[in-house]
């Protein structure tokens, strides 16, 4: 499952003309049949338009972009991933973890501290989540992908 692919240049237009929270919330309903939360939608909004100004700031124009990306036989979905080749031109691709934390501290391990659900949470350092995800997507079959 995937919400949402294109490019990075349709991401910043979808984004600019305020459609992009619209576009995955019907295909978050078309894939699970049931409506995602409001926070979440609001969540795309805001970190989707912040990602799209990254991108344009960097001149990435026309990376392939996948949005909710399910792996599969997994629960696991991925906020981002991006693709395109590097200047030999081998495909490559890069799993992007968006969080809208207002800060952030340090813990232990592989943890940090965020304000969450109304307190001071431990929760997965977003590269380890990345890792995480890159391990598992690593032992599935190309065909899965």
């Amino acid at each position: 499952m995937r919400l949402y692919s294109g490019t990075t240049t349709t991401l910043a237009e979808d984004s600019a003309h305020n459609r992009i929270a619209g576009k995955l919330r019907d295909a978050f309903f078309q894939e699970l049949r049931y409506e995602p939360s409001p926070s979440e939608v609001s969540s795309w909004r805001n970190s989707l338009r912040a990602l799209s100004q990254a991108f344009q700031l960097g001149s990435l124009n026309d990376h392939g972009v996948l949005i909710e990306y399910q792996l599969p036989q997994t629960s696991k979905r991925l906020d981002c991933i991006v693709t395109g080749r590097d200047l030999d031109r081998r495909d490559q691709a890069v799993i992007v973890e968006l969080k809208q934390w207002e800060r952030c501290l340090e813990a232990f391990g592989d943890k940090v501290v965020s304000f969450m659900g109304g307190g001071d949470r431990q929760v997965l350092h977003p590269s380890v989540q990345v890792r995480q995800y890159e391990t598992l997507s690593a032992r599935l079959p190309q065909r899965l992908l």
